[in-house]
């Protein structure tokens, strides 16, 4: 009988950060829930780098170096220039407010550089529940602030591309402005983003709406305020610039000005009809507003599209587009001006689907274009530029098209386009995949090879559907991923050379492999025509397509038998299905329903379970017949993920359900037949096992949960008896419900899913494989690790160990800074400081440290001339070793 003791709750302080990720944290001084400190993860991603939509880049105009990204669910990030990298900043959006995880718009204070601003939130309809938020920082996202909103923001909303509606007021910085979807009209901000009123004298709040047909309210939502430019030029000092534009969501109606700091507007006179704007770039140098025009709002659609040049002293209109109107079949999105050299403008034909994307360029404020390639005699094609994808090979998608496309592509939904207003060599651009750049644009003018090359290591976007950790094989992750089917990694720091191919799914959707033969490797997923089912026989390496039963529209689930002699598939459009060998053909199952979700057991071949509508399935003759098991009291919707044990017959662990219901993880030791439900565990959505600790006979478990009132990832090592939350506040990443697997071959690694933040995984402090090497001697040991740096600040992160046999109820770790450096800010801790002498104490919630455990803080601070770190700590009165 399975003993059902009161489940005793371990919650952990877990704050390892991502290599130079700086802990966002949304709401200042917010404490978490946890009470006792556990153990310390490292979080980093499994590299894939990009995978997802770019639509908007930023540049500081007043400080070098200085950009940001934002994706439309993935969260934003910041440019290193030292690691030509992007350090994540949203990762710190919980999974109660997992929509602010999409960006709608970015601005970054050009009189601050270290202030930044993020308008959140992924979609007006209700399929997020909560309103947007503008997020502000005064140091470059490494911390942030929240000003809610009374309404909501759609960062992945169609017409996401367009923009920046988010601006600052580059004289009167305390000023923003917000374009607003919805009919929700302009909003401002006189308190550097702490608080909103709407702008009521602004008379448009827009009208397109891409499909007024749609009943779910996603296509059909009006796109309302698109973006808002400020002429610098119109006003001096600290006073309120006096001109603003605005574009509006409105084919007949669409640019606005005001001359009076926002007071009044009027539509702008003389303005084109019959498309949208979607960018408006002023070169006040040259007194010209530039205007990309498209008829629909994108990013995937446009069929047509205009470039306009507005003289902003003497109000004349000009057409500029590099293409005759009946010639286009493409809307013009990206545009940007060189700030180095006025004059220079470029912009790119974002819906220019096939052949290519394109991207043209004038260096008479539009008077002349040339373009980034061009026809010699169709279909053969002449580019200015040069494709080196050697970083991110995958992004070839392993194809051999035909002339006139080429492969990698040049992009496509191409909304995102700068120039380095530092550097005229620089450029970047997003893609629906992928950031690309080049440092010698140059090139373009001089008759020579620009080279284009992925600016995207540490931007990770993908969705991720499943994982699967085989326990053998040169595969040491395989993963489901929405919009580029999914990876192998045999090496978890290397972006992979290919995605899933033959056949290349645009989503995979679910995947499994054989528990002891684990070369047998099945995925199933989506494509617009062909097979949904893939094989594989040597661990995920190269693949074979099946064939599809009848009636088969999307991948739905897929589980192959423990030694891989068959499988049972639950696609889309039919009901469960059953085959042995590789799917040539399938046979319908009986006794489940359609749509149901499906596994099979770890151990017994022929044993397959399956679940839908509070209903668990299981079949012992390899597929072919399902009979209802007689368990009560499981989640009566479909929100659910089980996964059996390996190694053990009928060993079956359940999690989902919803807030209305039955929600939480479910154990089963007779296949299913009868489950109990883990007292402790609120809710669960995810199961996942790994290598089982040291002198623990039962595998380590897994999962995103809300146990003991908070929501993070957990880990047990005592069949569910007691729980660790292993991450921490400013690594939750939204919402991790869909996988999670720890690893069989490493103590302590876990791979959690995240809808847009790819595939992020932890080890563990305690041994979980990151080869850290002996513990240190002595009562205490410290690392100290600055992870980010700018001009004249930076943010480190310090990690104190309890290396002796007793436990901690409180601590207070001092240390000098050898170069006079302040701190400015910290979190999981409090600091003080005189002159260079820095004491740091625990909050109440992590005073205590148990023999082997470690307590995480971080702070931002200053510097001057030198940013040395320091080498002597000590905890009380006793010296800490720091490495």
């Amino acid at each position: 009988m399975r003993r059902t003791s009161v489940l005793t709750v371990v919650l952990g302080l877990a704050a390892g950060l991502l290599a130079g990720t700086p802990p966002a944290q949304a709401v200042e001084g917010r404490a978490p829930a946890a009470a006792v400190a556990a153990d310390t993860y490292t979080w980093k991603n499994a590299r894939i780098d990009g995978g997802g939509f770019v639509p908007g880049i930023v540049f500081n105009r007043s400080e070098k170096n200085l950009a940001y990204a934002r994706t439309d669910i993935g969260g934003a990030y910041r440019w290193q220039e030292a690691s030509k990298s992007w350090t994540p900043l949203l990762d710190s959006v919980g999974w109660e407010r997992w929509g602010h995880t999409g960006v709608v718009s970015l601005a970054s204070d050009p009189v601050a550089p270290s202030k930044v601003y993020a308008a959140v939130g992924t979609y007006t309809n209700n399929w997020d529940p909560g309103d947007g938020a503008v997020l502000r920082s005064a140091d470059r996202g490494a911390t942030w602030q929240k000003a809610d909103l009374p309404f909501k923001l759609g960062g992945n909303m169609p017409g996401r591309g367009m923009g920046e509606r988010l601006a600052v007021d580059p004289h009167r910085n305390s000023v923003l402005y917000l374009g607003a979807p919805s009919g929700k009209g302009l909003w401002r901000s006189t308190d550097s983003g702490a608080s909103w009123s709407q702008v009521t004298s602004f008379p448009n709040p827009g009208n397109y709406v891409q499909d007024p047909g749609d009943t779910s309210g996603y296509a059909s939502d009006n796109q309302g305020i698109a973006w808002v430019t400020f002429d610098e030029s119109s006003s001096t000092g600290t006073d309120a610039t006096k001109t603003v534009y605005v574009g509006v969501a409105d084919k007949d109606n669409a640019v606005y000005r005001s001359t009076d700091a926002g007071v009044t507007w009027s539509r702008l006179a003389g303005q084109p009809t019959g498309y949208l704007a979607h960018k408006g770039v002023l070169d006040a140098e040259n007194g010209y507003l530039y205007l990309a025009y498209s008829d629909k709002g994108g990013p995937y659609d446009g069929g047509k599209g205009r470039l306009w040049r507005y003289a902003t002293a003497t109000g004349a209109w000009t057409d500029i587009s590099p293409a005759a109107e009946a010639d286009t079949y493409y809307g013009f999105s990206g545009l940007t001006v060189d700030r180095q050299r006025p004059g220079t403008v470029m912009a790119t034909a974002y819906s220019s689907w096939w052949p290519d994307t394109q991207i043209f360029r004038s260096t008479d404020s539009g008077g002349t274009w040339t373009k980034a390639w061009d026809y010699t005699s169709y279909p053969d094609r002449s580019n200015r530029y040069t494709m080196d994808v050697s970083s991110s090979p995958w992004l070839t998608w392993g194809a051999n098209p035909s002339p006139p496309e080429q492969t990698p592509k040049l992009g496509w939904m191409t909304e995102a386009l700068e120039i380095d207003p530092f550097d005229s060599s620089r450029m970047m651009y997003g893609t629906g995949a992928t950031i690309y750049g080049t440092e010698n644009l140059g090139q373009w003018d001089s008759g020579g090879r620009f080279t284009i090359k992925p600016m995207v290591r540490g931007l990770e976007e993908t969705a991720v559907n499943d994982l699967a950790a085989p326990p053998s094989g040169g595969a040491q992750l395989l993963s489901a991923l929405g919009d580029i089917g999914g990876f192998r990694h045999t090496d978890l720091t290397q972006v992979p050379s290919m995605m899933f191919t033959s056949p290349n799914f645009t989503t995979t959707t679910s995947l499994d492999f054989a528990e002891s033969n684990p070369g047998i490797v099945v995925r199933a997923g989506n494509l617009d025509s062909g097979p949904h089912v893939a094989f594989s026989t040597d661990n995920g390496a190269n693949w074979f397509a099946g064939t599809d039963p009848s009636g088969v529209s999307g991948g739905g689930t897929v589980a192959a038998a423990s030694d891989g002699s068959r499988f049972v598939w639950s696609p889309e459009g039919a009901g469960v299905h059953h085959t042995t060998g590789f799917g040539t053909s399938w046979s319908a199952s009986s006794g489940i329903p359609a749509g149901a979700v499906v596994e099979s057991d770890r151990s017994d071949p022929k044993t397959f379970y399956g679940f839908k509508s509070g209903k668990f399935y299981v079949s012992s003759d390899g597929g072919a017949t399902f009979t209802a098991s007689s368990a009560t009291g499981l989640p009566n919707g479909d929100s659910v993920r089980f996964k059996a044990l390996p190694g053990t017959k009928g060993d079956v662990w359940l999690a989902g359900g919803a807030s209305d219901g039955a929600y939480g993880l479910w154990h089963s030791t007779d296949g299913g037949a009868t489950f109990a439900k883990l007292p402790g565990v609120e809710q669960a959505d995810t199961i996942g096992f790994g290598k089982a600790a040291a002198g623990a006979s039962y595998q380590t478990l897994y999962t995103s949960a809300k146990i003991g009132g908070v929501r993070g990832i957990f880990r047990s090592t005592d069949k569910g008896a007691t729980w660790t939350r292993i991450n921490d506040d400013a690594h939750q990443w939204g919402w991790t419900g869909a996988a999670i697997t720890g690893d069989p071959r490493v103590y302590g690694r876990v791979y959690v899913s995240t809808n847009g933040r790819g595939v992020v995984y932890g080890d563990a402090g305690d041994g979980g494989g990151g080869g850290t090497g002996p513990a240190p001697t002595g009562a205490c040991a410290v690392t100290y690790e600055i992870t980010n740096q700018w001009p004249g600040g930076f943010q480190a992160d310090v990690r104190l160990s309890n290396t002796g046999t007793t436990a901690w109820t409180g601590w207070s770790l001092g240390w000098s800074f050898p170069d006079g450096q302040t701190v400015t800010r910290a979190w999981n801790a409090t600091s003080t400081q005189s002159g260079t002498a820095v004491t740091t104490k625990n909050l109440s919630w992590n005073a205590n440290v148990t023999p082997g455990s470690s307590v995480s803080f971080g702070f931002t601070g200053t510097w001057t001339t030198t940013n040395t770190a320091p080498r002597t700590f000590k905890l009380e009165d006793r010296s800490c070793p720091a490495p």
